[in-house]
C-alpha cells in the first residue's frame, strides 16, 4: 500500500468499505456471512491501515471503520436507542499482540515493575450481543448491537430464554446487563435434525442458529429454539454503579440469577494471560459452546476509566482470536467412504466443532499412507484444519492427550458397502472398489449428476439422492427425470414432502431439463473431466456428437489435455453402456450448444496461463475465469513457473507471494477490467 498514490489509496479505501459494509450486513442483519472471520478481519485490517495513512478529509465520513460498530437494525423491528453506546472489541491475532496489550496497560497506567495489575481472561462466546433493561428490579425491554447507538427491539424474544430473569431483587432503579446470546452445540444439532426432517434450510453453525433465532418477527419460533446467554457486562445504571472490579460484578450478577462465564481467571502477568489462552484453545473442542477466542479485560473500574475509550472500542479490553481454521476435537472412530470412481477413502468420525464458521464432525484421512505416516488412530485428539471450500482434513495427532491400548489403522481389504475386493492399481496410493455396479458408486454419481456444476437440481438435494435411491425409484440419471409421473403419489405420502416441497422438486427438475452443454459433459462423469476442463471441451467440440466423434489427436492438441486424459474421454464413449445413457437423457433434455467464439490472437491474453487470487470486487471468480477463456487465455488454480499473469484482488495470499518468488507479472483487478473493456 505505500506504493500507492493519494488518489488510489482513496479509491481503494472506499473499495474496502463498501465490501466491509456489505460484510456486516450479511452478519449482522442476515445472520449469513458469505466470508470467513479471517478473510473479514484481513480486509478489515487493510481499510484500517489506509484510515491512518490518510488524513481526516480525504476519508468518507459515512463509513468509516476505525469507528463503526455491528450494522443498522433490521427493517421490520421497533428500534431502541442504548443510552450508553455498545461498543466492540479491537482483535489481537499473535502472542506478539497480546504482549504489546499487556505492555501498552502496564505503560499507560504508569506501573512502576512490582506492582500489580489484575486483567480478567474469559472464552468469548461466538453468538449475538444484547442489552436487557431493568427499571426498579423489572425487566422493561431488550435490545440488539445494532450500530452500536440504536438496535433492534427483541423484547419478548428475550423473554423466552429461560435463563433470563424478569425480575431481580435489590436492584439499582436503572439497570442494563449485556451479554451473549448463543445457542450450545448440542442444541444447535437438534435443531439442524429437525429443519432437515421438515425439508427446511440448514443452519451453517451455532452463531448463525441462534441470531436467526433470536431475531424473529415471531416470538413463538424463538421460543422453540432453545437459546441460551451469559452475562459479560452492564450499560447504564442508576443511581450509581454497585461494584469496583469486574470480578465483583459477575458476583453481583450471578446474585440476581444471571448465567455467567464459567470458565475465567484473573491474570496478573502476561504469561498467565498466554497460558490461559493456549489452555481454552486446547481444551475448546470440550466446551459446551463455540468460542472464536479470549477476551481480557482490565479488572478495576478504576483503572478502566484511567485508560479509557478509542473511537469504537475500550482501551481496557481486547479480543485475542483463535486461528480460525483449526481447531481441536476427537476422533470417535474411522470409516471408509465409497465415491463414484470406486476410490475408498479412509474418513475421521469426529466429536462436532465449529471450524472456520462451519461444524465439522467428518475430517477426510485421504489413503492408507496419509493414516500411516501420521500415525492416527480412533479416540484422538487431533487438530483438524479447513481452508475455504477445501473439505476439512487432520493436520496432526496430540500425542499427549492419546489414550492407552489405542491400535494402528489396518486398511480393510474389502468394499465396506458391496464386500467385493478392494484393489491398489499401479503408481496409486488409492485403494477401489472392483465392482461399477457397487450401490454406492452409484449413488455418489448421482449426487454428482444434479450437483451445482452439472444438472443443479437443488430441490432434490443429495439427501434427496439417498432416499429415493433406497426406495428403489432413482436408480440412474434418467429416472430423475422419471421420478414425478411414476412415483408421485408415493412421495406424497412421505413425511417431509408437502405441497410446497414436491412443487420446488417439480420446478427444479422441469428447469434442469434445458442444460448448457459444458455442464452436460461435467454431469457424465468423464474421469479426470471437472468443470474447467468441460467448458474447454464445450468451447472446442459445440456439440455432445462432436465431442464423442473427437479423435486422440483432436483432444491432444488442447490445451491442458494430456494423453491419458484424452484416452480416458474416448474410452468413456466407447462404452456402449454410457453412449446408451446419454442417448436417453436426450429424450428428456435440451442441450444448449455454445456459439463458437473466434478469439482475436492479438489480445494480451491469448494463450496466456492465467491465475486469480484473493478477494474481487467487480467479479465473482467464476465470471472472472469466463470472461478470460473467451479472451483466449487459460485459467488455473495454481501459480507456478508457466503462469503467464496473476490477477491479486484483495487479500491475496500465498499465490501472489509464489507470484513474485517467480518473477511473474502481477496486475490488479482494475487493470484485468481496463484491458477487457478496451477489447
Amino acid at each position: 500500500m505505500a506504493s500507492m498514490t493519494l488518489s488510489e489509496k482513496k479509491i481503494k479505501l472506499k473499495e474496502l468499505q463498501k465490501l466491509l459494509a456489505q460484510y456486516d450486513d450479511e452478519y449482522y442483519q442476515n445472520d449469513a456471512p458469505s466470508v470467513s472471520d479471517a478473510e473479514y478481519d484481513k480486509l478489515k485490517n487493510e481499510a484500517l491501515t489506509l484510515e491512518k495513512e490518510l488524513s481526516q478529509d480525504d476519508l468518507f465520513a459515512d463509513l468509516i471503520v476505525s469507528k463503526k460498530v455491528g450494522s443498522k437494525a433490521k427493517a421490520g423491528f421497533k428500534k431502541i436507542t442504548h443510552p450508553i453506546p455498545m461498543l466492540s472489541l479491537e482483535n489481537l491475532y499473535t502472542n506478539d499482540d497480546l504482549k504489546e496489550f499487556y505492555t501498552r496497560i502496564r505503560r499507560d497506567l504508569g506501573l512502576m515493575s512490582n506492582d500489580v495489575v489484575e486483567i480478567d481472561a474469559e472464552p468469548k462466546i461466538d453468538g449475538l450481543s444484547f442489552n436487557a433493561r431493568y427499571e426498579n428490579g423489572v425487566f422493561i425491554s431488550g435490545a440488539t448491537r445494532g450500530d452500536g447507538t440504536v438496535g433492534e427491539d427483541i423484547t419478548e424474544n428475550l423473554k423466552t430464554i429461560k435463563t433470563l430473569p424478569l425480575k431481580i431483587e435489590n436492584a439499582p432503579e436503572i439497570l442494563e446487563i449485556r451479554g451473549e446470546v448463543y445457542m450450545s452445540k448440542e442444541d444447535f444439532f437438534k435443531l439442524n435434525e429437525t429443519q432437515e426432517k421438515n425439508g427446511e434450510k440448514l443452519f451453517a453453525n451455532p452463531r448463525n442458529a441462534a441470531a436467526g433465532s433470536l431475531r424473529q418477527l415471531d416470538p413463538n419460533v424463538t421460543k422453540k429454539r432453545n437459546l441460551s446467554l451469559i452475562v459479560y457486562a452492564w450499560g447504564e445504571v442508576k443511581p450509581n454503579v454497585l461494584w469496583s472490579t469486574q470480578t465483583e460484578f459477575y458476583k453481583k450478577a450471578k446474585e440476581w440469577g444471571f448465567p455467567i462465564q464459567p470458565f475465567f481467571e484473573t491474570c496478573t502477568t502476561y504469561e498467565e494471560l498466554q497460558s490461559f489462552y493456549d489452555k481454552v484453545g486446547t481444551k475448546r473442542h470440550a466446551i459446551p459452546f463455540d468460542i472464536d477466542g479470549i477476551v481480557y479485560k482490565v479488572n478495576s473500574l478504576e483503572f478502566q476509566k484511567k485508560l479509557g475509550f478509542i473511537a469504537r472500542a475500550p482501551k481496557w479490553a481486547i479480543a485475542h482470536k483463535f486461528q480460525p481454521e483449526q481447531a481441536l476435537t476427537v476422533i470417535n472412530g474411522i470409516t471408509l467412504q465409497v465415491g463414484r470412481t470406486g476410490v475408498v477413502t479412509p474418513v475421521a468420525e469426529l466429536d462436532p466443532i465449529n471450524v472456520g464458521g462451519v461444524i465439522v464432525s467428518r475430517a477426510t484421512l485421504h489413503n492408507r499412507d496419509y493414516i500411516k505416516e501420521k500415525d492416527i488412530r480412533e479416540k484422538d485428539t487431533v487438530i483438524i484444519q479447513r481452508a475455504g471450500d477445501v473439505i476439512p482434513q487432520v493436520v496432526s495427532v496430540v500425542l499427549s492427550e492419546r489414550p492407552q491400548n489405542t491400535i494402528p489403522f489396518e486398511m480393510p481389504m474389502e468394499c465396506p458397502i458391496c464386500k467385493s475386493p478392494l484393489e491398489q492399481k499401479k503408481d496409486e496410493v488409492a485403494f477401489r472398489c472392483t465392482n461399477p455396479l457397487c450401490p454406492a458408486q452409484i449413488k455418489e454419481y448421482l449426487k454428482y449428476f444434479i450437483s451445482r456444476e452439472g444438472f443443479n437440481i437443488d430441490g432434490l438435494g443429495d439427501s434427496g439422492i439417498e432416499l429415493f435411491f433406497e426406495k428403489g425409484w432413482i436408480k440412474t440419471p434418467v429416472d430423475i427425470f422419471t421420478l414425478i409421473p411414476n412415483h408421485i403419489d408415493d412421495i406424497k405420502r412421505l413425511e417431509g414432502f408437502g405441497p410446497k416441497s414436491i412443487q420446488n422438486l417439480m420446478e427444479s427438475i422441469e428447469k434442469s431439463k434445458h442444460i448448457k452443454l459444458d455442464k452436460f459433459i461435467y454431469s457424465l462423469g468423464i474421469f479426470g473431466v471437472g468443470e474447467a476442463t468441460a467448458i474447454i471441451l464445450a468451447n472446442e467440440f459445440s456439440s455432445i456428437e462432436g465431442l464423442k466423434s473427437a479423435t486422440f489427436d483432436d483432444l491432444t492438441k488442447i490445451y491442458g489435455i494430456g494423453d491419458k486424459m484424452a484416452m480416458d474421454i474416448i474410452n468413456y464413449f466407447r462404452n456402449t453402456q454410457k453412449v446408451e445413457l446419454i442417448n436417453q437423457l436426450l429424450n428428456f433434455i435440451e442441450i444448449e450448444n455454445p456459439e463458437k467464439i473466434e478469439i482475436d490472437s492479438s489480445n494480451p491474453l491469448f494463450e496466456k496461463t492465467v491465475v486469480f487470487t484473493g478477494t474481487l470486487i467487480h467479479f465473482s471468480r467464476k465470471d472472472a475465469e469466463d470472461i478470460a477463456r473467451k479472451f483466449g487465455a487459460h485459467p488455473s488454480s495454481s501459480v507456478s513457473k508457466k503462469t503467464d499473469l496473476v490477477i491479486a484482488g484483495t487479500n491475496a495470499g500465498s499465490k501472489l507471494e509464489n507470484a513474485k518468488k517467480f518473477g511473474i507479472k502481477v496486475i490488479s483487478e482494475d487493470e484485468f477490467k481496463s484491458l477487457i473493456e478496451q477489447k
